[in-house]
């Protein structure tokens, strides 16, 4: 028995009245998505657990079969772990974001223009992580590079009473009420100061600001967290595991839970990543004897970032055609029974574009059990069916027992 999981990042939207009162997902071109919805369960799960707040930590551990409120200490631990850090016991991580924030303002009075600093190379980034590491590495504290502008802060001996805010939901907003609170706040804040100072004059900044694109002028501290133990994927549901994404956080949860990554050259988390290369990837998995693929596609959690609505709807039909129907196609071929699990981990609305704790749609395909379909994979259709998952962290069980 083989087994897909089809995770569509932050693709959960509301009614858009460009696109007709419908969702991106919605109106969206999705012909393979359609032809299993037509012999599929269609429903909702709920996948963030009342009283978490909606994010693709919880939200793939939960889809993973993890309860996060028994196994999450925090985001950053598992970007950590991807990077392939050692964290000791009493080490704390934080996500450290490059962002480009507006100028010439005092820090405080700043505006966040881009959490994400244009989607800045890795290459461009990691120049940039080793300035500030050389300016603010201490026993205290060390800065790791890790893809695009997402990277990691360790504190060693730390303690962990803090707050922060995570820089895509404050796009467009003065960061003043935003600052790190707690624990070292006011030597966090001095950092990201400094830190705007060193970058705003860097080489790397300078070059893209004369080719028109966003400089990455400071850090931002964010999603602490401890080291962090998971039981192995095969212990949890006695299959082996594969995971392709280009995603650290994603990556992070594969480490601890003994899960194959599969790399993919060109894989960028966006609209524009290598699509193709990721298919190609998910079927060698399942040639090199992985009994369940997790497919994570993070660009329309992006697109929702950004408010962009023509390449969240472009997002989803480039996953149908170039991700979906090869691995659709392959499965059928395969000689094995199979199953495909499609789902969002949380929705990132684009009137928002922030994170949303709200259920999300799924579709589960079995090709034991094929079923009736109510009409194609959307919101709107999900709503209507009356299946319910009310623990995230349950329906891969769903899945895999019902075979």
């Amino acid at each position: 028995m083989k087994y897909l999981v089809l995770l569509i990042d932050g693709m959960a939207d509301l009614p858009i009245e460009k696109l007709d009162g419908k969702t991106p997902l919605e109106a969206a071109q999705t012909p393979c998505m359609d032809e299993l919805a037509s012999k599929s369960e269609l429903g909702i799960v709920h996948v963030t657990p009342d009283g978490c707040k909606g994010g693709s930590e919880i939200g793939n551990m939960s889809i993973m079969g993890y309860d996060p409120r028994k196994f999450l200490t925090g985001r950053s631990p598992l970007e950590a772990a991807s990077i392939g850090i050692d964290m000791a016991e009493d080490d704390l991580a934080l996500r450290c974001n490059l962002v480009c924030l507006s100028e010439p303002e005092p820090y405080e009075k700043k505006i966040m223009e881009d959490y994400s600093s244009g989607e800045i190379t890795t290459e461009e980034a990691d120049e940039l992580i080793c300035a500030v590491n050389k300016e603010f590495k201490s026993d205290f504290c060390e800065f790791y590079t890790g893809i695009s502008y997402r990277h990691c802060l360790i504190l060693h001996h730390a303690t962990d009473h803090m707050s922060f805010t995570p820089p895509h939901n404050i796009t467009g907003k003065c960061i003043e009420d935003y600052l790190p609170q707690g624990d070292y706040h006011e030597q966090f804040l001095d950092m990201m100061k400094k830190s705007n100072q060193l970058l705003s004059e860097h080489p790397v900044n300078i070059k893209r600001k004369e080719k028109g694109l966003r400089p990455a002028n400071s850090i931002w501290l964010w999603g602490q967290g401890r080291k962090m133990s998971l039981p192995s994927f095969q212990e949890r549901h006695g299959i082996r595991g594969a995971v392709v994404t280009a995603v650290d956080l994603i990556k992070g949860i594969a480490v601890c839970a003994g899960m194959k990554i599969y790399e993919v050259e060109g894989a960028t988390g966006t609209v524009h990543t290598n699509f193709d290369g990721k298919a190609q990837a998910g079927i060698r998995a399942f040639e090199e004897g992985a009994d369940l693929l997790y497919m994570h596609l993070e660009a329309p959690d992006e697109c929702g970032h950004q408010a962009d609505i023509e390449g969240k709807v472009r997002s989803a039909e480039l996953i149908d055609e170039k991700i979906l129907r090869p691995l659709y196609d392959y499965l059928k071929t395969c000689g094995e029974d199979f199953a495909i699990l499609i789902t969002p981990d949380h929705p990132t609305p684009l009137s928002t574009r922030a994170h949303s704790s709200d259920d999300v749609p799924y579709l589960l395909y079995q090709s034991t059990k094929e079923q009736s379909g109510v009409g194609p994979y959307c919101e709107r259709v999900c709503k209507t069916t009356g299946h319910y998952v009310k623990d995230g962290f349950e329906i891969l069980d769903k899945m895999i027992q019902e075979k």
